[in-house]
């Protein structure tokens, strides 16, 4: 038997979720079951997002790779601590 779940959820991630389960061939409600029945089984929550650098970091990041191709600012390798210690005071 089925039954009806009345839940509050901000317009845009229903709209999005619902185009995504769309494009999976999928309606809504099969996605919203499947996480009902993993709740179930694990007795647990998982939240997981994907970790978006922020726009500074994306920039080191990117100067980091420059500088990697272009062998520029690079140290080591080191082979012990005292040896990084040593070039680090240098």
């Amino acid at each position: 038997m089925k039954t009806i779940i009345n839940i509050k959820a901000d317009r845009d991630v229903k709209e999005k979720a619902s185009r995504t389960a769309k494009q999976m061939g999928l309606p809504l409600s099969t996605v919203v079951n499947a996480f009902l029945r993993q709740f179930i089984l694990e007795q647990s929550v998982t939240f997981s997002v994907a970790l978006k650098p922020t726009k500074w970091l994306q920039k080191v990041l990117l100067e980091a790779e420059e500088d990697f191709r272009n062998n520029k600012n690079i140290e080591g390798p080191f082979y012990s601590a005292t040896e990084f210690m040593k070039n680090l005071k240098s």
